[in-house]
């Protein structure tokens, strides 16, 4: 009996760390801002992101490339190409859907290379778990971001800025075998959560 309750313990502990994880913490300034906007510009940067236990992105590409490239000839090359890609394509892709889906009923758009925008939201990658699946075991990804809302016109004046860790991305299906699709799925999350927040603050 103890037993049971114990394990009980930690699950429900286990949760509540996981949930406050993913909570968007505000550190300066207030979404409302975006209140009577009908665009805002979109950006996303990826420069200084640590990669799974390595400290910088570039530490974890080399590595990767090198293994595939010693199991099949140009195998890391075009993973090195892949990877890129979903930076600049597939989680952008995902992120966008998910929060201008949430914001609709507010009138707010985001989108990419909108020079009439006011405001630009920069969404930085700090952390990226890339997670795994290889059928009978597996673990999601993870990303950690820091949002930031600056002026179009002069982007050195910051509006808000905000962080959230450790967004998990998985298939709910679990066919989540490509570490892009995972990965994917944290953007969408994000921009889930982010257009919730706002929405609370534009009330």
């Amino acid at each position: 009996m103890k037993v049971g309750k114990l394990m009980s313990a930690l699950v429900i502990l286990l949760m509540a760390t996981v949930s406050f994880g993913q909570k968007i913490i505000v550190s300066e300034g207030n979404w409302s801002v975006l209140k009577g906007q009908k665009e805002v510009n979109i950006e996303y940067d990826y420069s200084a992101m640590e990669v799974g236990d390595y400290s910088s992105e570039a530490d974890y590409k080399n590595k990767k490339i090198k293994e595939y490239n010693q199991k099949e000839k140009g195998k890391g090359d075009k993973w090195s190409e892949s990877w890129e890609r979903d930076k600049t394509v597939r989680y952008p892709e995902k992120f966008e859907e998910l929060i201008n889906k949430g914001m609709v009923a507010n009138g707010v758009n985001f989108a990419q290379k909108s020079t009439s925008a006011k405001y630009t939201l920069i969404v930085k990658t700090k952390f990226i778990e890339p997670g795994y699946n290889i059928g009978i075991s597996s673990k999601p990804a993870a990303v950690s971001f820091e949002y930031i809302i600056v002026e179009t016109a002069d982007k050195s004046k910051m509006v808000v800025r905000s962080s959230q860790k450790f967004v998990p991305g998985a298939n709910a299906m679990g066919m989540d075998f490509d570490t892009g699709g995972r990965i994917a799925e944290s953007y969408a999350k994000g921009g889930k959560m982010l257009a919730a927040e706002m929405k609370k603050a534009m009330k």
